[in-house]
Parts: structure tokens; sequence; C-alpha cells
């Protein structure tokens, strides 16, 4: 029996952690609590303090404490003390009804998990975890607390299955969607009938209830969360992303047809609603979001006719009686199923419903009604945008003779969601409320809709959006008129314009996003000249503004100006456009634009306006580059645009005095929209620059000078007149520019002019700033980003004559900066949560720098040896320098800094192993750890994609590995054979660590069998690489991993497994020549299949299997 001065010891810990005011008392209440938790004794005190029941904190303490003892491991408690700390569970439940919620809650959670970790766990034959439903009846039939508990029991194990813990993420997801799937075949149609039921009989005695007594309350709460959580369930492991959830289909099981098809449930959750207070019924129309969106193939045609219209007069219900959507929570839900309404139906299908017009005619006005009220509830404006954007959008492909009416009531929501929005802006500034302009990402999801909204009787929107700019516009024009002529801008004429530049604003958005919307449709002519019409309108307040910008102008609009610039770009600008379209024809007539080739003129010296006057606007500026660079990228239109005048000025005068953004004044994180300016102009000066040396040089005049200044600078660092501030500032703009013109430099001719142009002249300049700064990231990011830049083969531009040095010479540069970067680096003391931006970061940059020279295909890297020149050697050290002080950890947990890693170990493996044969013990341990890190990556912040990548990465270094050591330990010696001048000698330093570490190969050889016969492998091919050679080098453990796998199947399954691994190596022979792979690969392909057919079947074991693996 435990101590009870200790168990009191715990409850007043217990106590001091959640009521204790001071935070060291906190503090040191958790870390002792941490140290009972992985006690070996915390089961025993567990139970203790659940049956003492002194202390809520103390029986949460425990509940949690058991929670982390089931997860940890299945191995740790035996089968027999599961089922009992199970039972006590239930039991405890059933005898303390009143218990604290969050006791509850955590006991539940005990519950659901332990049943979910042992649900293929027998005794005598029989599951002993899944006798849920008929344990947890008996909790239904009593209280209400009882029952309250027991719809809880089953809403968090409905839950638990459906969701994916850390520790099955880490190890098996297969075995999550094994139990997943069994339970959803045994058990959740069941539970949902059940909520159904219990829910049709709350409602019958509606009256009786009393929804404000907290536990009846509480217990329908439970009841619609235990149905909405059996709706939501994944039912196939798709595991899509819950922001996503707009465009999903609830994939319902065959077998639950007779649920959907008397139509009782959907007629349930409409009677709900009506019948439960606001603060259940939300819960009641999220459910009927997940009916709504069934999968269509549930139903034949005519069935899903018949539920369709039973879903569409539900709906005109609610909007006939709509006092409950205003509730926020209500409308929101409502909203979404609205949504649902056409993106799990055709157009095609809801015309066919018997009350169709009279449906569409009160969804109209209910979106025109929500539209004007624009404050309510905005971010449930997407969902009623995204239903009528989808309507507009299947106009073309309805077949139906109904006809949809939606040229009727479309107009109406463009007209609502214009209005709304102009007349909101006045709202917005004289009662000084938050801006919906200011969030962007907000306003462009509505536009992208609106644009095609707008584009159904088109000529209504275009009639509206002119009569209401052009008297916008006038007023904007009469407002700026006034402070001419006294002078002076009064409070109220400043509101007044502020309510018209914001009115302008959101009408240049409007056009843009009207304009934008020709993709989608089959324009016609007609349409074509009433963008004409908006596109001058929109060109003229352009003027206006721009003639001001000298006393100050509106940030929002040219912001929207830009918006408005992309779009038109998309549409009428570029190599896909025909240029005979009637909006030329009326830039022609109105603005006297008689081409494309004008048209982009009026594009660049708009971009010029911008980049002159806004340097103060980070977003200005930044959007203002991605046009001049989005421009930059066509074939024909790079073409045009060099031959304006506006565009030569820019190549003839990118400095500070034309362009502020350029100066030094800028703040630092500014400075990084330079590369891309840079990058353009490359792009545009290359059209024409063929080989001309001079047109290059009089370019790169500014840059030579500012390099000339800077190193005049450094060269006085240590005096007393070196301004370090003003030299950092100038270094960094110059490093950022350069990064973008070496991009866009991808012919071997101009990267040549640029790489003799730097090299020697201003390389020093850049090592020496190295030197002094390598502390200070601002500065090293963009240098080593530079050289990065430098050394990348793009478009094979580093394809240098075979007499030239100068593959050898870009290294040696290469080689210097990383070496002394990484040696100084190495010893910079940095906070544990700055460590990435302060010095990771750095290290990921030289390692790619250091593969995209070792893979450039530009230098004989053999040489270096033949020559003694350690410039390689040098480079390859400081990588193993930087690696060993990188914790194992970090190299998984920051996803920039493992693609750099693993690639560049690839890349090493394949063509350097004479170099890693070499590495002493604890580097090559190190190295092999990473890689069985890699291959099981699905690490905390990574991708899918870049899981992938690190996991194939990972493959095909192993590969390399273990065919060089099975090289080594089955090479012959050939009389006669000696040992070449220059040649590193072979190393049998890896067989050595080895010899003394043969686990570190079994481990991964266990890693990689289990990876392809238990889980998801997504890269097979590249997984049975490696395998044949880790097989080789350990025949023995792999056949006595083989005895354990076939020993852990059922009796019945034993035989069949054995001759699969018999299969596995049928004609294989002890070599790794291609033909013998070839083999191999396609062996385990029927292996991993005939396994994976297996485990779809009843009831195997592979847990066992799969944990001997792991564990």
């Amino acid at each position: 029996m435990a101590d009870e001065q200790e168990i009191r010891q715990l409850e007043l810990l217990c106590k001091q952690l959640y009521e204790s005011q001071d935070t060291a008392i906190r503090a040191d209440a958790e870390k002792a609590l941490v140290v009972f938790q992985d006690g070996p004794d915390a089961l025993t005190k567990c139970q203790v303090l659940l049956d003492r029941g002194d202390s809520c904190y103390a029986q949460l303490l425990a509940a949690t404490t058991l929670t982390k003892l089931v997860s940890r491991s299945a191995q740790g408690l035996s089968l027999q003390q599961r089922v009992d700390i199970r039972n006590y569970v239930l039991n405890y439940l059933a005898t303390r009804p009143k218990l604290p919620n969050f006791v509850v809650q955590a006991l539940v959670t005990l519950f659901a998990r332990i049943t979910k970790l042992g649900w293929f766990d027998t005794h005598k034959e029989d599951f002993v975890f899944r006798n849920v439903v008929s344990d947890i009846s008996k909790f239904l039939q009593g209280s209400v607390e009882h029952c309250m508990i027991g719809v809880q029991l089953l809403s968090q194990l409905t839950c638990e299955m459906n969701q994916i813990s850390e520790v099955e993420a880490n190890r098996s997801l297969t075995k999550h969607r094994k139990i997943a799937s069994s339970f959803r075949d045994t058990q959740l149609f069941e539970i949902f009938r059940l909520s159904c039921t219990l829910l049709g009989t709350a409602i019958e005695n509606c009256k009786n209830l009393n929804f404000n007594d907290e536990s009846q309350h509480g217990l329908m709460t439970q009841l619609l969360r235990l149905a909405q959580n059996c709706l939501t369930f994944d039912f196939i492991g798709t595991s899509t992303d819950e922001s996503s959830d707009d465009l999903c289909t609830v994939q319902i099981p065959t077998s639950w047809r007779p649920a959907f098809l008397d139509f009782t449930t959907l007629k349930l959750f409409f009677d709900l609603y009506h019948s439960l207070p606001n603060t259940l019924s939300s819960l009641a129309l999220s459910c009927l979001v997940q009916i709504a969106s069934v999968r269509r193939s549930l139903f034949s045609n005519t069935e899903r006719a018949k539920f369709l219209t039973h879903l569409v007069n539900g709906v005109k219900h609610i909007l006939q009686n709509p006092q409950g959507l205003s509730d926020s929570a209500n409308y929101h839900e409502f909203c979404r199923l609205l949504a649902r309404l056409k993106s799990n139906y055709q157009l095609g299908e809801l015309v066919m419903v018997d009350n169709y017009p009279e449906a569409i005619q009160l969804i109209a006005k209910f979106t025109v009604q929500s539209l004007q009220m624009w404050q309510f509830a905005p971010n449930s404006v997407h969902y009623l945008l995204s239903l009528w954007q989808r309507m507009v959008a299947s106009v073309p492909y309805v077949k139906a003779t109904e006809p949809h009416l939606l040229e009727t009531y479309t107009p109406e929501v463009t007209n609502a969601y214009i209005t709304s929005r102009l007349e909101s802006v006045a709202v917005v500034v004289q009662e000084n409320l938050e801006d919906p302009l200011e969030d962007l990402g907000m306003v462009q999801q509505q536009l992208e809709q609106l644009s095609v909204i707008g584009r159904c009787e088109y000529q209504k929107t275009c009639t509206l959006l002119v009569q209401l700019f052009d008297q916008a516009a006038r007023n904007y024009q009469e407002l700026m008129a006034i402070p001419r002529s006294s002078g002076v801008v009064s409070p109220t004429q400043h509101v007044e314009i502020t309510v018209q530049e914001g009115r302008l604003t959101w009408l240049v958005y409007i056009i843009g996003s009207a304009i934008g919307g020709r993709v989608s449709f089959n324009s016609n002519e007609e349409h074509d000249t009433m963008d004409g019409e908006l596109v001058c309108r929109v060109l003229q307040l352009m003027n206006l503004t721009d003639s001001r910008l000298a006393q100050g102008g509106c940030e929002k609009l040219e912001l929207a100006m830009l918006s408005f610039f992309e779009q038109f770009r998309k549409i009428y600008v570029g190599d896909q456009v025909q240029k005979n379209s009637k909006v030329y024809r009326r830039l022609s007539e109105v603005l006297g634009l008689n081409d494309e080739a004008t048209v982009l003129s009026v594009f660049i010296r708009k971009i010029i306006t911008n980049l002159k006057y806004w340097g103060r606007s980070e977003q200005i500026i930044s959007k203002t580059l991605q046009l001049l660079n989005d421009l930059s990228v066509g074939y024909s239109c790079v073409r045009k645009l060099v031959k304006l005048e506006e565009v030569q000025f820019m190549l003839n005068n990118h400095t500070s005095e034309h362009f502020p953004f350029l100066g030094n004044s800028v703040v630092v994180t500014e400075m990084r929209c330079r590369s891309m300016f840079y990058t353009s102009l490359g792009r545009l000066l290359m059209v024409d620059l063929g080989e001309d040396e001079d047109r290059f040089h009089t370019f790169m005049l500014p840059l030579t000078a500012s390099f000339e200044n800077i190193g005049s600078m450094l060269t006085s660092a240590d005096g007393p007149m070196f301004t370090q501030e003003d030299a950092k500032k100038a270094l960094i703009g110059l490093a950022r520019d350069l990064r973008g013109l070496a991009f866009s430099f991808n012919t071997k001719t101009s990267y040549m002019m640029l790489f003799d142009w730097i090299y020697p002249s201003y390389t020093p300049v850049l090592l020496r700033a190295i030197e002094l700064w390598y502390h200070d990231p601002q500065v090293t990011t963009p240098v080593l980003k530079l050289f990065a830049e430098l050394v990348q083969n793009r478009s094979q531009r580093l394809h240098f004559d075979v007499s030239s040095p100068n593959g050898i010479l870009l290294f040696r540069e290469a080689s210097k900066i990383i070496c002394s970067y990484g040696s100084r680096i190495l010893n910079v003391e940095v906070p544990k949560d700055q460590t990435y931006p302060l010095k990771l970061k750095g290290i990921s940059i030289c390692f790619s720098m250091l593969k995209a020279a070792l893979c450039g295909s530009y230098v004989n890297f053999g040489v270096f040896r033949l020559y003694g020149d350690e410039t390689l050697d040098n480079a390859l050290n400081t990588f193993v320098k930087l690696l060993l002080s990188i914790p194992q950890s970090d190299l998984l947990d920051y996803p920039k800094l493992s693609q750099t890693y693993y690639v560049l170990l690839e890349c090493l493996a394949q063509d350097h192993m004479s170099f890693l044969s070499t590495l002493g013990p604890q580097v090559f341990l190190y190295i092999l750890s990473s890689i069985s890190e890699g291959l099981t990556a699905l690490g905390g912040q990574l991708n899918h994609y870049t899981d992938t990548m690190v996991c194939t990465g990972c493959c095909a270094t192993l590969d390399h590995i273990v065919t060089y050591l099975f090289k080594q330990l089955t090479q012959k010696v050939y009389p006669g054979k000696k040992q070449r001048v220059g040649m590193a000698p072979n190393s049998d330093m890896f067989l050595k660590v080895l010899e003394m570490h043969p686990e570190i190969l079994q481990q991964i050889l266990s890693t990689v069998l289990n990876v392809i016969m238990f889980e998801d492998c997504r890269n097979q091919w590249s997984m049975s690489r490696p395998l044949l050679g880790l097989i080789l080098l350990n025949e023995e453990y792999f056949n006595q991993m083989r005895e354990n796998i076939i020993r852990s199947q059922p009796p019945d399954k034993q035989a069949a497994m054995a001759q699969w691994f018999e299969n596995l190596m049928d004609g294989i022979e002890r070599n790794l020549l291609t033909k013998n792979r070839d083999k191999f690969t396609q062996n385990l392909s029927l292996f991993r299949r005939d396994i994976n057919d297996s485990l779809k079947g009843p009831n195997v074991n592979t847990s066992s299997a799969s944990d001997m693996m792991t564990s």
C-alpha cells in the first residue's frame, strides 16, 4: 500500500499546481509531479488517489497519468492490467456520477484511449475491448448524469478513433487506419443510430425539457456532439485538412443507406433546429451540413432527387422562419449549409426540385440582406458567395429545361455586394471601426468569387460600376480642387476625402476582379468593350492620383490599382492575348493608347512612379516589383518592353537618386525586394545584351561604384572614421542586388561577364565582410545566398571552356566563404529559441552552396588532391564540423535545414565516398543515425512533400553507403594491381566502426523493412534499393528477424508469411549488380502486396510484429 503521507503530499502538490497564484510554487509542483508520473509505482498510486477521491485535482492527475502510461507503450502494461483499468474507470464513473466536469473528461479520455489501443487485443478469442455499446448502454438507462457520461464516453471514443496521436504518427499510420476502419465497420453505425434514437426521444419530450437546467442542457449538447462526431468521422482515411472542409464530401458507408433513404434522419435534425434554443440549434445545423454533403453515389438518381427535395424544403422552411438566424453561430452554420447545396449537387438537379423558384428567391433575398449587414458575421459571407459563384459557373452546363432564374437574382447579389461595400466606407471612417480592406486576404477571396458572379448579366454589372465610379470620381475631383483655392483642409473635408478614397479603392478592386472574371467565361466582344469602359476610368483616375503624389497619396488606393493592373495584365497583356481585342479599341478612342506597346508604357510609367514616390511603403514597393517581375517573364512581352524609353531609363538610372528604395535610409528588413528588382532588370538587359561588354559595364556602373566605396570603407575598418552601420547597409543592399542579377543571367555569355566583373576584384570584399560580421545574419544571409546563387549551374550556364580554370577558381572562392563563415560561427553562442535565425539558417545556406558546387559538373574534384590543393578538403571538413555542432533533433525540426542537409549528404555519398570513408567513428555514427531518423521522417513541422523528399534522399544515401561497404567486404585482390598516385587510399574505418556497432545497420534494416511491410510507404522503389545490401550485410540478423515476425502471426497465417519471405529472396544472388537489384525490387513489390492484402483481412495480429520492430 502506498504511503499515506506520500499520497497527501501528491494531493497538496496538485492543489498548488492548479490553485497557487505564485508561479514559482506552480513550477516546483509541476516538476515534482512529472517525477511522480515517470516513477515506477505511478500505477498503484493513481488507484489510491482515485479511491480516496478527496481532491478533484488529484483525480485529474491520476486520470491523465494513467492515460500517459497507457499511451506510452502497449508492452508497459499487461493485457489484464489494461482490462482492469478500463473496468475500474467505468465502475468509478458509474458510482460517482457527480464528479467535476474536468475529472469526468479526463476519465472519459482514458477510457477512449485504452479502448482504441487495445482494439485488436484478444483473450480466449474474444476481443476484450470491443463490447463498448453494451457496457455503456447501462449508463444510458440511468439518471441524467449517468446518461450524460454514457454519451460522453461514446462521443470521446468516436473522436479518439478518428484522431492520429503523435505516437501513432511517428509509428504506424496503417495500424491507426486498421483500428479506425474496424471501429467504423463494427460499431459506428450503431452508435449513430443510438444518438438519433435518443435525440428523437428528446424531441418528443421537448415540452417537458427545461433547457435552463444545466444537466439537461449539457446532456442535449453531448448528444448533438455525438451525432456530429459520427458524421464527421474520417470514413476512408483521407485525413483531410480541416481548413478545406468546404470542398469535402462525407464518404458515408453503403451500409448506412437506410438512415438516409427514409428521410427521418434529415427531418429529425431540421426539427431539432426549430425546437431547440439558440445555444443548441447551431449543433443541429452543423449535423445538417454533414448530411447535406453525403457522397452522391450513396443514392440512385431518383433517390437523390427526393433527398434533395427534402433538403431544399428544409432550407426554405428555415428561411421562411428566420428568427433563429439572428444568432451568429446559427447564421454561420446555415451559410455553410447553403454552400453545400451547390458543392454536392448539380444546378441541373437543383432546378428540378418542386419548390426551386420559391427557394432561390428566398436564398437571394437572404444573401442580399446578409451582404447589406456587412458588420454581422463577415466570415460567413464567403459561403454565400461560394454558393452563387458555383451556380453561375454551372450555367453553361445545365441541360434541364426548367429555368434556373439566375439571370433574375444574380444581379441583385452583385448589386448588394458592391453597394454594401461602398456604404461601409463612411461608417468605418466616421465610427473609427476596423476597415475590412485591412484584411486583404479576405477581400481577395471575396473578389475572386465576385469575378464569376458579376459576369452573369455582365451588362448590368458594368452599368452599375460605371455609374458608381463616375459619381465617386467626380466627388473626389471636386474635393481635391477645394484645398488649392483656400490652402487649408478642414477636418470635415479630410473625412470626406478619406471616404471618397475608400469608395474608389473598393471600386478599383471590384473592377479588377470583374476584368479577371473574363477567363472563366466564353467572353464576347460586347463584354470586351465594357471592360474597355472600366479600364479607361481606372487609368484616368490613376492619372489624377499620380499627378498629386508629391503632396502625398492614399496607400490603400495604390494597392487597389496594383491589384487592378495585375488582373489587367493576366487577361489583356502577354503572349496569349488577341491583339485586336475591343478593349484596345476603346483605350485608343478615349486615351490614345493604340496598341499593347503603348499600354505597356503606361504600366512601366506607373511602376517607375511608384518606385519613385512610395519608397516608404514596403507593401506598395514589393507589389510593384512583383508586377515588373511578371511583365519581364513573358517572351514577346519583354521584347516589347525593351523598346520603351521608360525601360531604357530604368536600365540606365537604377540609383537611389531616382528610386529611393535603393538607398541606405531604408530599413534592412525591407531590402529583400531589391533582389526581385534586379532580377527583372537583368532579364530586360539580357534581351539585347549579346556579347556587348561595354553595355554590361555601363549598366554595372552604380554597382561598381558601390563596391569600390564599400571596399575602401572595409580597408579602414579599424580606423576611427569607420561608420559600421553605413557599410553594413550598403553591403546588404549590394549583395541582394547582385543575387537578383546572378539569378537572371542564365546564359553562359551573360554569366561570364558577371563572373569576370566580380572575380577577382570584389570577392575579397565579400570575404572580408563575412570575417567582420559573421555573427550578424542580416549581413551573412544575403552574402551567403549570393554565393549560393553564383555556384548554381542554372540552365548549364557554368559551361567553361576546356582551357579555362574558372570552375576551379569559382569553387575556391566558395570554399573560402564556407570555411571563413563556418570556422567563426562554430564559436558563436546563441539563445536556444534563436538558434535557427542566428546560426542554423547560415549553416543551411552553406550546405546548399556546397551541394550546388559539388553537383554542378563544372569542376573535376580529383584535381585538388592530385596537385595537393586543400580547397576541397577544407570545405568538406568544415561541413563535418558544422554538422557535429547541430543537435540531431534540429535536423528534422527545421524543414529548410533538413532539405539542404539530406540532399548534400546524398551528393557526398554518390561522388565523395572516399572522403566519407575516412571520417572518424563519431561522425560516421552521427551520419548513419541521421539517415535512420530521416527514413521515418514524419517530423513535427515537415510537410508531406518534404517528408517524402527527405526519406527518398536517405534511401539513396544509404544505398551508396551500403554498396560501398559491401564492395569493401567482398572485393578481391587482383595480382599486379598498384595504388594510383593522387588517389585517396581506401579506408576501412567504416568497417571497423560497423564491427564495433553492428546494431546500427541492423536497426536501419528493421526500420526499412517495417516501413515497407506495415506503413503507408510512399516511395517503395527508393526503399527497396538499399534493402538488399542491408540484408546481405546482416544475413544472420535478417533471418532471426524473419523468424520473429513469422512466430508473431496467428498460427493459421504463419505458413503464408514464411512462404512470402521465401519468395522475397527467391532467385536473389549474393551481389549488388543491377540485374540482381531489379529482381529483388520486383520480388519486394509482390511481398508488400501479399502482406497488405493479408492486413486487410479480418484479424491479423500485426500489432505485435510491428511493435517488436519499432520498439
